[in-house]
């Protein structure tokens, strides 16, 4: 499984909800989440097949007038 952690600037819920629905439908195999109480609001993508393609979760974010950058690694 691939794990890849985004900084994103999403603050509604329901938008939140409506990312995850277009990244679970986009792209097969992966499950997404929102830490939106974090100052990052974090979301977490998980691939079970093959690893995150963080580009293309970054342009379907960009697409919904969105920023996600990849969160490095600490």
């Amino acid at each position: 499984m691939s794990v890849e952690v985004f900084r994103t600037n999403v603050v509604d819920r329901y938008k939140a909800n409506g990312l995850i629905d277009q990244i679970q439908d986009c792209f097969t195999g992966y499950t997404a989440s929102f830490d939106l109480e974090d100052r990052d609001r974090v979301l977490v993508v998980k691939c079970t097949s093959g690893k995150v393609q963080s580009s293309g979760v970054i342009e379907l974010l960009k697409t919904s007038g969105y920023m996600a950058e990849v969160l490095p690694d600490e």
